[in-house]
């Protein structure tokens, strides 16, 4: 398996370009499914879990094509089957996105229970009774969800909790339902936002995303459109953080500033100093950062897959941070790997208390999960010495090639091969 070699105690300088979301691109690309007409989409990263993503919809039959770096092309007017097998859904929790769109459009989905970063559980019961609601006869057995449906009909749904893929997945399923849906409590992420706005350029007529409540009148069929993916608003929060803890000053271009801002606000409070325009943001970082308190939330909220990146921030600073993580119950097992590299965390539940050192020390760590490796990079980039991260795959499911941005901002890091050691 590849590593990340870094050298730290480097600041960074440069600027960069942001990829697509990781978290837009997926819901979009399994969008293809709703019609037989092809989906021109661009800005689409080369990532491990859009990879998967076009290996699962070539299962099923969609035929799609990678045009230069960040174009795809994806039609979906031969779909020869409606099963997505435990192989390809284990690696990626997003998988389960097949299955409204399926149900929809050919009335079957048969899709395996859905694996992803051990972060902890994130039950699919409300994508079920959501399409349930919709009129689908579903029952999970021997590991698969099995649902059908002649044609779903709109309903009022309201899910227990906030759950971005199960707002998507019943906003795709209800598309092409007969009547109206309501989606209360829906979820606001920029990510179903691209997903509305892609869907309203197939013609679906969708009203209210950007709220929890959602309006969604259902149409027979969809056209073919083309469309942008936004961009990845994680990625340019960790890359703000990396230059808070290592310091230095740099640019991030194709961004769009208005989708971060709980982050820019806690990256203010340590101590950035932060500028922007439309697609453009610029931060520098002097001095040693202060330490902040976070809570994470739904999005307008601190997103919890900002939160390692933060306290890797928070490990340097100067004073006592706490960090509640409400989203995900498993999501501190960085913690071990930061005190690795010299940090002093204690942890209480869903709670961890971050007294900031003067200086983390390079070490050899291990990467649990897709942020908690960020995290990590991040440490290490302000540690001095020279850290080793293992198991980078988890990086590459959501980081377009890390290390070569953060080299082209001075950064002194390098992938070693798995080939190399062989």
């Amino acid at each position: 398996m590849d590593k990340l070699l870094i050298r730290g105690g480097t600041q960074l300088k440069g600027e960069i370009n942001v990829s697509g979301a990781k978290n837009a691109a997926l819901p979009i690309l399994f969008a293809s499914l709703l019609t037989s007409e092809p989906l021109d989409l661009q800005n689409v990263p080369h990532l491990n879990d859009t990879a998967t993503a076009l290996k699962l919809l070539d299962k099923l039959g969609v035929k799609s094509e990678r045009q230069g770096h960040y174009k795809v092309t994806a039609c979906a007017n031969q779909v020869t089957g409606f099963e997505a097998p435990y192989d390809l859904v284990k690696t990626m929790r997003a998988s389960i996105l097949v299955l409204g769109p399926l149900v929809a459009r050919f009335g079957e989905a048969k899709v395996s229970l859905p694996g992803g970063c051990a972060i902890g559980q994130r039950p699919v019961d409300q994508h079920i009774k959501g399409l349930t609601a919709l009129g689908a006869e579903i029952v999970v057995e021997h590991g698969y969800i099995i649902a059908k449906a002649k044609r779903l009909k709109g309903a009022i749904i309201r899910t227990d909790m906030v759950t971005v893929t199960g707002t998507e997945n019943l906003m795709m399923a209800a598309v092409l339902a007969e009547g109206e849906t309501i989606l209360e409590n829906a979820a606001r992420e920029p990510e179903v936002v691209d997903l509305a706005e892609l869907l309203i350029k197939m013609g679906a007529k969708i009203k209210g995303h950007g709220t929890d409540k959602i309006v969604i009148q259902g149409v027979k069929s969809l056209s073919g459109a083309t469309h942008s993916v936004t961009p990845d608003r994680i990625e340019a929060g960790s890359f703000l953080c990396a230059v808070g803890a290592a310091g230095g000053s740099i640019v991030l271009r194709s961004v769009d500033p208005t989708t971060l801002g709980a982050t820019i606000s806690k990256l203010q409070e340590a101590g950035l100093d932060i500028t922007q325009g439309d697609d453009w943001i610029k931060a520098s970082m002097s001095k040693r950062p202060r330490a902040v308190d976070v809570r994470t939330h739904e999005y307008p909220g601190f997103a919890t897959d900002m939160q390692a990146q933060l306290m890797a921030l928070n490990t340097i600073a100067q004073g006592t941070s706490v960090i509640n993580e409400t989203i995900f119950e498993n999501r501190f097992m960085h913690v071990q790997e930061m005190i690795r590299l010299g940090a002093n965390i204690d942890i209480d539940g869903h709670t961890a208390v971050v007294r900031g050192v003067q200086r983390l020390s390079g070490a050899t760590v291990m990467a649990t999960d897709l942020r908690a490796s960020a995290g990590l990079v991040i440490a290490a980039l302000a540690a001095e010495g020279e850290t080793t991260l293992e198991r980078i795959y988890h990086l590459d499911r959501g980081y377009e090639r890390m290390e070569e941005k953060l080299r082209a901002l001075g950064a002194n890091i390098e992938r070693i091969s798995s080939r190399a050691n062989q």
